[in-house]
């Protein structure tokens, strides 16, 4: 299950809200009384209540609000069990003071806000001892590993334990805690009103991630990266899954640059059987593969990766997705092949994608140009591919038939920022954004101003997608399902 933690000021609003999700399909709501501006009136909450629900009163030390003293806290919780609800959450420290009593189920908790303690099994049994129905431990993940040592702590657990990463880093265990056997995991009511950090929305969990089909037989697919959380990767794939009727589930998972290794050789730990790779792993995670397809190899970046067995399989799809879109805008391979030979492309960025890019141009026969903020990463690329390289400042100097950008400049939420000046664009060129979000960047719309033939982000973003999918599956990606969902989620199917 779900519980949906309900954090409001007002009895009537949490009230009001706790209606609407039993509405929506909740079984589980956490009503959480320190929330609540002036006198707690319990019975008020919790009479005719539509679902089950967890009252919690938590310390301010405990990631909660509370303001009063101790003993009125214990007295409200002393209340709510008296009224009969089903359960009452209590920290380690007051377990013992107060006695079960009734129908209601006790959830004896530990919260630590800083870190994943390295005593965590120590703590575990401590809870065990305290009398609990179920134990709930939230702790803040700081490292990948972190999911690993909670999700296997909860697997182990021969008492129903709950066990929540918070943060971004967390959210795997957020995602996974059903398949690892835990009774329910938390999500808030709407995702900008996270009572704790990494809390996605009921509405995520469920229409997104689809929590409450994921059992212990669902393969794991994700992105890592760092940030994650703009990744819209999770929508199209997962809707994918649903649309194929797969016991699959595609996760954002945040690993820092420095976390990358060991994050690699825990994956399957996880569950997880593939990857989608992008900023900043699609080089560095080279050195976890065991085996890598010809355009990995080429490229030197790998922007999905298998998991079978001991194997490591790393492959990049975007390449071929790049040049697909940009062969289909110009009217087919054959027409591609005659406008862009021996013709010069100036690409803007020297990461991964940029590095796919430039290796399929230069296979097109085009004279490439790179360009770099950082001029280093420019002067690297184009000696690894024998094209040349400009500073930044001196992009515009080149005389260009195609014109790439695969830099972020441009990239919702700086939806003002343009990564080429508009006077020199030219009706004559070809313009690829290789920025999906939003697809009518201001580079495209400026392109289109002066009738430049326009390639977008999300025709290469679904192509890409749908070369994982298959890669993931074994049958062809949905390519128009995928082409919708990306559109619904940035907001284009309204333009």
């Amino acid at each position: 299950m779900i519980c949906v933690s309900i954090g409001r000021g007002r009895h009537r609003h949490v009230i009001a809200e706790h209606r609407h999700l039993v509405d929506q399909g909740a079984k589980l709501v956490e009503l959480r009384l320190d929330y609540i501006n002036g006198d707690v009136n319990i019975r008020r909450l919790v009479t005719d209540r539509p679902c089950p629900v967890i009252i919690a009163c938590r310390r301010v030390v405990d990631g909660g609000k509370f303001a009063g003293t101790e003993e009125q806290r214990r007295l409200l919780l002393r209340s709510a069990i008296a009224e009969g609800v089903e359960y009452v959450d209590l920290e380690e420290d007051i377990a013992a003071s107060i006695p079960r009593f009734g129908r209601t189920k006790r959830i004896v908790s530990l919260h630590d806000f800083r870190k994943t303690p390295d005593n965590l099994e120590e703590i575990h049994q401590r809870l065990c001892g305290l009398d609990p129905d179920i134990i709930k431990i939230a702790v803040m993940a700081n490292h990948p590993h972190d999911n690993v040592r909670v999700l296997e702590m909860v697997r182990r657990s021969k008492v129903p334990t709950v066990g929540v990463c918070m943060g971004d880093i967390g959210v795997p265990s957020r995602l996974l805690a059903g398949k690892f056997g835990s009774p329910f995991t938390f999500a808030t009511f709407h995702h900008e009103r996270a009572l704790a950090p990494g809390q996605l929305s009921y509405q995520q969990m469920t229409e997104i991630y689809r929590y409450d089909a994921i059992n212990a037989d669902t393969e794991v697919y994700g992105v890592i990266a760092d940030p994650v959380g703009h990744s819209l990767s999770p929508q199209i794939h997962n809707a994918g899954f649903q649309h194929a009727n797969l016991n699959k589930v595609y996760i954002p998972i945040r690993v820092p640059r420095e976390d990358l290794p060991r994050f690699m050789d825990e994956a399957t730990a996880l569950g997880i059987r593939g990857l989608s790779v992008t900023i900043p792993h699609k080089e560095e995670v080279l050195k976890k593969l065991t085996e890598a397809d010809d355009a990995v190899r080429g490229i030197g970046a790998s922007n999905t990766v298998l998991f079978d067995g001991k194997r490591r399989i790393g492959y990049n799809t975007d390449c071929r997705a790049a040049m697909e879109s940009l062969e289909t805008a110009v009217g087919g391979a054959a027409e591609a092949q005659q406008r862009l030979h021996g013709r010069t492309a100036l690409v803007l960025g020297a990461g991964g994608v940029g590095r796919a890019i430039v290796y399929g141009l230069m296979h097109h026969g085009m004279n490439v140009v790179v360009t770099d903020i950082a001029p280093r990463s420019a002067l690297t690329l184009a000696q690894r591919f024998n094209c040349r390289s400009v500073d930044w400042a001196a992009r515009h100097s080149v005389v260009a038939d195609l014109l790439v950008n695969c830099t972020p400049v441009g990239m919702h939420p700086n939806v003002d920022e343009m990564p080429f000046e508009k006077h020199h664009l030219r009706p004559s060129m070809v313009v690829f954004d290789a920025v999906y979000n939003p697809e009518n960047t201001l580079l495209v719309k400026e392109a289109r101003n002066r009738n430049c033939l326009v390639v977008t982000g999300v025709d290469m973003f679904v192509r890409q997608a749908c070369l994982q999918f298959a890669l993931f599956t074994g049958q062809e990606g949905p390519s128009e399902l995928m082409r919708e969902t990306i559109r619904r989620a940035i907001g284009a199917a309204k333009c």
